[in-house]
C-alpha cells in the first residue's frame, strides 16, 4: 500500500486552467472517490497521477517518491478506462496477460498471475473466451482482472461503471470495493454518479472548476454539506435563504421567509453573525410530516403534487407560497394531498446554514 500526495497541482491546456493548486493526501489503502460535474477536472487529475498529463506547477508522490514528471509505464498503476478498452482479437487471459506480456514475465509465472487475477474477480471459467462473447459486466470484470495483475502500486479508475445498465452498476459496486479492499489496493476512482460514491467510498472530494470545494466521508459530505454548490450537487436538498438572527453554542438562528430555524454551520470555520445572509440546506428526507405542530422548526403547509413510490412518497410541500420536496418513508400522508394543514418540522442537527 502507498499514499498519495498532491501539493499545488496546476494544469491547463492553453488558456484554460484545468486543475488550480490542488492540494490532496489518500491514505494507504484508502478508496478515494474524485466526483464533480462535467469538466470539473476529475479527468485531468486522474491522468495526472497516471503520468498521460505533466502539471505546469505543483507536485504528485506516491508514498515518499515524486512521481510528478516519471513516464506513466514506471509508475506501475493500474488504470480502469470507461470504454474497457478491450482486444477483441484477444481472448480474455490473453487481454490480462498483456501487462505482464510488455515486463516480460516468465511464461510459468504470467500463466500463475493471469489465472489468480481472473479467479479473483470470478472470471476463471471464462479464460478462453473473446470480449465479444461477454456481458457488459463480464467485459468490466475482465478490465480490473487486467489492471490488477500487474499488481500496481495503487488503482486509477475512470468512470468504470458508466456504461453499465442499473443493475450491473450495483453489482459491479460491491465487487470494486471487494477487490479493492482484498488487495489493500490505494484506488482513486472518479466518477459523476453520486450514489456511487456514497455506497463505497471511504472518503471523496468533490471538485468544480478545477478546485476541491470539500474533501471527507460520504456521511460528512452528505450531512455537513461546506457550500451550497456541494449541498445541491450530492443529492437533494431544499435550499431557504434567510438572514442570521444569533449565533452561539454551535447553533445559528436564520429568519426566513417561510419562519425561523434554528441550524448548524455547514463550515465550522467561516464565522457568521447577525445579519450576515446565508442559505439553509435540508434534505428532503429530514422533514417529518405530523398534523400536530411539534417543537422546535416547523413550519404549516398543505401537500401540493404527490408521487408514491411504494416505500416512500414524494411531496411537494407548499409553506407561505414556498415548495419544499418532503419524501416520506412508509407514506401515512398521501391522503392528505387533496387538502388540510399539516406541520411539517426538522431537527436543528438537520438544517445546514451556508453562507452566501
Amino acid at each position: 500500500m502507498i499514499s498519495i500526495r498532491i501539493q499545488n497541482l496546476t494544469k491547463r491546456f492553453g488558456t484554460v486552467t484545468a486543475l488550480q493548486h490542488l492540494d490532496l493526501a489518500v491514505a494507504p489503502g484508502e478508496l478515494f472517490f474524485l466526483l464533480g460535474p462535467s469538466g470539473c477536472g476529475k479527468t485531468t487529475l486522474l491522468r495526472s497521477l497516471a503520468g498521460f498529463y505533466v502539471p505546469e506547477e505543483g507536485a504528485i508522490f506516491f508514498g515518499d517518491e515524486e512521481v510528478t514528471r516519471l513516464e506513466p509505464h514506471k509508475r506501475n498503476t493500474g488504470m480502469m478506462f470507461q470504454s474497457y478498452a478491450l482486444w477483441p482479437h484477444l481472448t480474455v487471459a490473453e487481454n490480462v496477460a498483456f501487462g505482464l506480456e510488455q515486463r516480460k514475465v516468465a511464461k510459468p509465472e504470467l500463466r500463475r498471475r493471469v489465472g489468480e487475477a481472473l479467479e479473483s474477480v470470478h472470471m476463471g471459467a471464462y479464460a478462453a473466451r473473446r470480449p465479444n462473447e461477454l456481458s457488459g459486466g463480464q467485459q468490466q470484470r475482465v478490465a480490473l482482472a487486467r489492471a490488477l495483475v500487474i499488481r500496481p502500486r495503487c488503482l486509477l479508475l475512470d468512470e468504470p461503471l458508466s456504461n453499465l445498465d442499473a443493475k450491473l452498476r450495483l453489482e459491479m459496486r460491491a465487487e470494486i470495493r471487494r477487490v479493492c479492499k482484498e488487495f489493500s489496493l490505494t484506488t482513486v476512482y472518479v466518477t459523476h454518479d453520486q450514489k456511487e460514491a456514497l455506497s463505497i467510498a471511504d472518503r471523496l472530494a468533490v471538485l468544480d472548476g478545477g478546485r476541491i470545494l470539500q474533501v471527507g466521508t460520504p456521511g460528512e459530505i452528505y450531512r455537513r454539506p461546506a457550500s451550497k454548490t456541494v449541498a445541491t450537487f450530492i443529492g437533494e436538498t431544499d435550499c431557504i435563504d434567510g438572514t442570521v438572527v444569533a449565533f452561539a453554542a454551535g447553533r445559528v438562528t436564520v429568519e426566513t421567509a417561510i419562519g425561523r430555524f434554528e441550524g448548524v454551520p455547514g463550515d465550522p470555520a467561516a464565522a457568521c453573525g447577525p445579519g450576515d445572509r446565508v442559505t439553509l440546506s435540508v434534505r428532503p428526507e429530514c422533514w417529518a410530516l405530523s398534523r400536530e405542530r411539534p417543537a422546535g422548526n416547523a413550519v404549516a403547509g398543505r401537500i401540493g403534487e404527490s408521487v408514491y413510490l411504494g416505500e416512500l412518497a414524494q411531496y411537494e410541500f407548499v409553506t407561505a407560497g414556498v415548495p419544499l420536496k418532503i419524501l416520506e418513508l412508509n407514506p401515512r400522508f398521501l391522503d392528505a394531498a387533496a387538502g388540510g394543514v399539516l406541520f411539517a418540522g426538522v431537527a436543528a442537527d438537520d438544517v445546514v446554514v451556508l453562507q452566501r
